[in-house]
């Protein structure tokens, strides 16, 4: 099919729509409320169940029931909308079956804003719930990858009765550029065999997360956990630009890595051999791709949409092997490249070695002086 320009949350609702999603229950909520709005149409025009729910929680709660009914369903929401869906998303989790969660991220903590941000990823990556359990999280850059990695969710959530976080910032969801959407799916007619689907000429299924003996719940976490070292296995994702010489590698997800790859690129035209890591599954996440990568290199940059949440998670791959450095932005603003390349130069002209736990410190300093210069 051709390319068309596409907005990034009507791409994402009607890639959903093409893969198959039997429901869609949602709240408005920016920077996500035109996927909302682009389901209210698309969804009954193709006899599809959409309802737009009096709350975040009773539309959780209703992808909840088609999940166990063993339809394809998702929500779009954002951070706070999040924050109250967490105990059904508990649910879903320790009863086994799939679901697909959009979160178009904003400004936080607190009501915040509406401006983007990547402040919810220890939300999404470290659980989002109560409870033991490891759900998977997708971080798309572009329109494109939007489009696919929603395809991809629900082939995942299916595959390892999991739900599934598909993580953006408002730039994303606003943003418009050329995209492809996939031809359209088939409905399935059969419902899978778990599923609640009426109990004619067979013994009824029974779905639950409750589980009151605790040897019960030990073996439903080892059988969670086994699952997810399958996951870990099989579906890490990342894209690598410019590393295979590369002296300095930066790592960054989403729209912020986006940014980035732009300064990487002005950087190589200045003679500075810089690279960058994106990851695309920030859980599992690709530590082992990035402790490889922590050989190879002489220093690291980590750049975010927030306070050094992932930070966390490289600093663990690393290991210590090699000094690393950090520049955010906070609060929704979003960085320029410019401000990225900056700090590349600073990184290549440095080799100092950074105290452990100073990195954030430092750049924290940094950014502050640059506010001051009204930058």
């Amino acid at each position: 099919m051709a390319k068309e320009l596409l907005k990034g949350n009507e791409a994402f609702a009607e890639a959903a729509v093409r893969a198959g999603v039997e429901g869609f229950f949602g709240y408005p909520i920016t920077p996500a409320s035109e996927f909302l709005e682009y389901m209210a149409k698309r969804m009954p025009a193709l006899g599809r169940a959409f309802l737009q729910a009096e709350s975040e929680i009773a539309a959780i709660h209703m992808v909840y029931g088609a999940a166990c009914a063993g339809k394809r369903t998702l929500t779009a929401t954002s951070g706070p909308g999040v924050s109250l869906m967490s105990e059904a998303l508990s649910y879903i989790a320790g009863t086994e079956v799939p679901a697909v969660v959009v979160n178009v991220m904003r400004g936080g903590p607190g009501l915040g804003n509406i401006a983007p941000s990547q402040s919810d990823y220890n939300q999404m990556v470290k659980g989002g719930g109560h409870g033991d359990y490891y759900p998977i999280v997708l971080a798309p850059a572009t329109v494109q990858e939007a489009i696919d990695y929603i395809t991809l969710a629900f082939d995942l959530a299916d595959k390892y009765l999991s739900l599934v976080y598909i993580v953006v910032d408002g730039n994303l969801g606003q943003m418009m550029e050329p995209a492809e959407l996939p031809p359209m799916r088939e409905l399935r007619k059969v419902p899978p065999e778990w599923a609640v689907s009426g109990a004619k000429d067979r013994d009824p299924n029974i779905l639950t997360s409750i589980y009151i003996d605790p040897p019960d719940e030990e073996v439903t976490n080892i059988r969670l956990l086994k699952r997810w070292l399958e996951v870990e296995k099989n579906e890490i994702r990342y894209k690598e630009y410019e590393l295979d010489d590369a002296d300095i590698a930066v790592i960054s997800f989403g729209v912020a890595g986006r940014v980035c790859l732009s300064a990487v690129k002005t950087a190589r035209e200045e003679g500075v051999k810089v690279g960058l890591f994106r990851p695309i599954t920030l859980a599992p996440f690709p530590r082992q791709a990035i402790e490889d990568l922590s050989k190879r290199v002489k220093r690291i940059l980590v750049v975010e949409m927030n306070s050094g949440m992932m930070l966390q998670d490289v600093k663990q791959a690393v290991a210590g092997r090699v000094p690393i450095e950090y520049y955010g932005r906070m609060g929704g603003v979003t960085p320029f490249p410019e401000e990225v390349l900056d700090e590349i130069r600073r990184v290549n002209e440095n080799d100092e070695e950074i105290p452990d736990g100073m990195e954030r410190v430092q750049w924290l300093e940094r950014l502050e002086e640059r506010i001051a210069r009204g930058e």
